[in-house]
């Protein structure tokens, strides 16, 4: 049994094992031999109530690595299914362990889950371990998306375990801990709906609305409600990625969060030369999660879950299915909506209009022919940095210049005013986890154990929006060697 560490201002109050045993299994995690501090979030850790400068250095590293356990933990593994590129498959936390749900001083509650700490009942012949490098992309990415806008689980500290996990070679294992507002997913209740008995999931939905929708009790169909505001909530992260050109890489049931945040960045990537085509993801080999497929995908998703939420839907299932229907054509249009007001922002667009969707279409086909760089047009459109030359070279530039300028009422040629330049602004980041800087930061901390990199790439994310002349070196588009980049589930 793990030592147990006092101290610290965790206060755990966890609901989820009080949930029927078929969604957890209790079990602590494997002891790390000789656990470092790597990275520790030190902001989080205040905007969570903790007080970690009551821990040592070597009490906060068996900490969160599960070497030690934190007073009033009681460590599980979820259950969950997920369709994994459209196949169906029950799984669970392989080689995770929920310590519990803290409750913060603002009175929301998170749960705080060790990642790669050790074999769980879920880890179907895996190590149950992580390596290092992926661990702390994760924290990278993360935190990246905090100062980008984008709603998302966080990270709280990296570990290294002083063991070397073997992968195609040994490599320094580590530990991340993860802080999300649920780890919640439309597997889960995939899981429910698989059992074949309405108590499982019926409780399953009573938890998830008092922990996310606690408004939503009363509602006259509970599971069309909540069905309802994890559509809307996932639209609007969609469209949050879409804005900064992310690439999830996996969008597997097992992958969405009811609560709408951004979960597991195993192969994610950022585009660069445009494409909506663009896929990073060594597994994703007929692009079914490229970057202008995520839509789509959520919407597909969406059907999962609401294939799940069929018998608390209506007892009928003819009218359930009919029910369930009319709210995925509902999400078309909150994804249509949420897509296009996005672009309105980025092109600073005042008011609505028709033509809006049919304006930035236009421009992305003309980015995609001149493989123009997605992060440096848009932010030179708002007059932060020159127009990429290659796109100003493309037959359609000067007549979408003309319906720009004339949608936007100036004259042609004009810069936007300083309204419609500090939206657009607001909208398009100056910096991005660039991938060639991610893998930079990466090398150098798994290899050297140099975190320079590391530390200067998150201090200016921390600002993304922000021009700032020392980060010129931040902002430059990928050398051509990176053109073929591919990103891997680090497993």
């Amino acid at each position: 049994m793990a030592d147990l560490i006092t101290g610290g201002g965790f206060r755990f109050d966890t609901r989820y094992t009080e949930l029927p045993s078929v969604f957890y299994r209790l079990g602590e995690p494997e002891p790390a031999p000789r656990p470092e501090l790597t990275i520790v979030n030190v902001s989080l850790a205040r905007e969570l109530g903790l007080r970690l400068e009551e821990l040592s250095p070597d009490a906060q590293a068996a900490l969160f690595s599960g070497r030690s356990l934190a007073e009033g933990s009681k460590p599980f593994s979820q259950a969950y299914a997920g369709h994994q590129f459209g196949g169906f498959t029950v799984l669970g936390d392989g080689r995770a362990h929920v310590l519990g749900e803290h409750l913060t001083p603002d009175g929301r509650r998170v749960d705080i889950q060790l990642k790669g700490s050790g074999r769980t009942p879920f880890s179907r012949g895996g190590d149950g371990k992580a390596t290092l490098g992926p661990m702390l992309r994760e924290y990278i990415i993360s935190e990246a998306m905090v100062g980008l806008g984008v709603p998302t689980t966080r990270s709280l500290a990296v570990v290294r375990t002083g063991e070397r996990v073997m992968r195609e070679e040994p490599l320094p294992g580590a530990v991340l801990t993860r802080v999300a507002s649920s780890h919640l997913r439309v597997g889960t209740f995939q899981l429910a709906a698989a059992l074949g008995e309405p108590e499982p999931l019926r409780a399953l939905l009573t938890y998830a609305i008092e922990r996310h929708d606690p408004d939503l009790a009363d509602a006259a169909c509970p599971a069309l409600a909540l069905w309802d505001a994890v559509a809307k909530r996932q639209a609007a992260l969609i469209a949050s990625w879409m804005r900064i050109g992310f690439v999830h890489g996996v969008m597997n049931t097992d992958n969405m969060t009811i609560s709408g945040e951004t979960i597991d960045y195993g192969p994610c990537a950022f585009i660069d030369r445009y494409a909506a085509s663009r896929v990073f993801s060594s597994i994703d080999r007929g692009g079914r999660y490229a970057f202008g497929n995520q839509p789509r995908i959520a919407q597909w998703n969406l059907a999962r879950l609401a294939e799940a939420l069929l018998p608390l839907i209506d007892a009928d299932e003819g009218r359930a299915v009919e029910k369930a229907q009319e709210r995925l054509e509902r999400f078309q249009g909150w994804m249509g909506e949420a897509w296009t007001d996005m672009m309105r922002d980025k092109l600073g667009l005042p008011g609505r209009q028709e033509d809006d969707l049919a304006l930035a279409t236009s421009l992305l086909e003309l980015m995609e022919e001149a493989s123009a760089d997605y992060t440096d047009t848009f932010r030179a459109l708002s007059g932060a940095t020159p127009l990429p030359s290659a796109l100003e070279g493309t037959s359609g530039w000067a007549a979408w210049r003309e319906r720009w300028d004339a949608r936007c009422g100036r004259a042609p040629g004009d810069v936007p005013p300083p309204e419609a330049r500090d939206r657009m602004r607001r909208a398009n980041p100056a910096v991005i986890p660039r991938n060639h800087l991610v893998e930079e930061a990466l090398e150098a901390a798994v290899s050297s154990n140099d975190l320079g990199p590391l530390d200067r790439l998150l201090d200016a994310l921390r600002s993304p929006y922000e021009e700032r002349p020392e980060l010129a070196p931040l902002q430059a588009p990928p050398p051509d060697s990176f053109a073929s980049y591919r990103t891997f589930c680090g497993t």
